[in-house]
């Protein structure tokens, strides 16, 4: 057997750095070392490096190589696992396309269409069985009457940037005096924002992937905060958050809510894994959409891990399978 290397792909440019940093450790520690020698490369704005025995080896951008001891390194397959740009919101996707080198995501277009919250909900309206929250997008650049936004969505209200993940630059407010302190936060991340009416009811997360040639959905992890909702701390504060998996649903419901991530799935062409988030509306089974993760978490403890291990699958396999899928 030909030992594949692999560039392990970490870091980024977001205040997610250290969540990918996680994710990488564990990936790089359960893919079987038979099959693939990994390379964790650490991405900065200024730097792209392997930290060898020796010290700080810099990327060759122009070909996607590193030289280690004179021996010039090239790479067979790129696992991404940067949260947030330049690895979710298809910069490196575009990268890689070019040099055609395979990697694990969703292709440069999904992964820059589905990093934007109000794009990804308008694709995915008109799935049978899908739902999604009214909402406004706002825009930096242009001014912001509240009293406009009081008038057109029902409080509670979540303020979230319109590209980002883990949570971070969230906020809930419950009335209009909240709404300039939120917005003030949410454009801190980002020039653009998405201010979406508040569902209530069960928050669950589900995973999706291709394998083996076969899109094949996880079991549903259940999300129960004692906050008021599933923001940064409570994703990453042992204690805060209980994740159930697999969650307590029915028959009906495990399959009705897979036949709706397959759709979201094959409709945004997805490819590799993600991991969908979604909310069953209380009193009800209406199935409220609220994000697509195209690089989801990969720590220990992350939702995805979770769900493959529920599911009966070794995790070093689930990841080989992306990558011999994606070759």
């Amino acid at each position: 057997m030909t030992t594949k290397n692999v560039a392990l792909l970490a870091g980024g440019f977001t205040g997610e750095y250290e969540v990918s940093i996680n994710s990488a450790r564990n990936i790089a520690s359960t893919l079987p070392a038979e099959k693939y020698k990994i390379y964790t490369l650490l991405i900065k704005r200024d730097k792209w490096f392997y930290e060898s025995e020796n010290g700080s080896v810099d990327v060759d951008k122009n070909d996607f190589t590193i030289t280690l001891n004179g021996e010039k390194i090239k790479f067979d397959f790129a696992f991404i696992t940067i949260h947030g740009t330049p690895g979710e919101d298809g910069k490196l996707q575009g990268y890689f396309d070019m040099l055609r080198i395979p990697y694990n995501t969703c292709d440069a277009t999904t992964s820059a269409i589905t990093m934007n919250k109000a794009y990804t909900k308008t694709l995915v309206n008109g799935i049978h069985g899908l739902h999604t929250a009214h909402s406004m997008r706002l825009f930096e650049k242009d001014m912001h009457d509240v009293a406009i936004i009081a008038a057109t969505l029902k409080f509670p209200l979540f303020i979230k940037p319109n590209n980002g993940g883990s949570s971070v630059g969230m906020s809930k407010v419950y009335n209009v005096a909240g709404l300039p302190d939120a917005l003030k936060k949410a454009f801190h991340e980002d020039q653009q924002i998405l201010v979406e009416e508040f569902i209530k009811g069960r928050e669950f997360s589900i995973g999706i992937a291709r394998l083996h040639g076969k899109i094949t959905v996880l079991p549903a992890t259940e999300i129960i905060t004692s906050k008021d909702f599933f923001d940064y701390e409570a994703k990453y504060t042992s204690g805060v958050t209980e994740e159930i998996t697999p969650a307590d649903l029915t028959a009906e419901q495990n399959e009705r809510i897979a036949n709706i991530v397959t759709e979201v799935y094959s409709r945004l062409n997805c490819k590799g894994m993600v991991r969908i988030d979604f909310i069953l509306l209380e009193g009800s089974n209406d199935f409220y959409f609220i994000e697509v993760n195209t690089t989801p978490g990969q720590s220990a403890a992350s939702l995805i891990p979770q769900q493959v291990r529920a599911a009966g699958m070794d995790l070093g396999e689930f990841y080989s399978a992306l990558i011999e899928g994606a070759i």
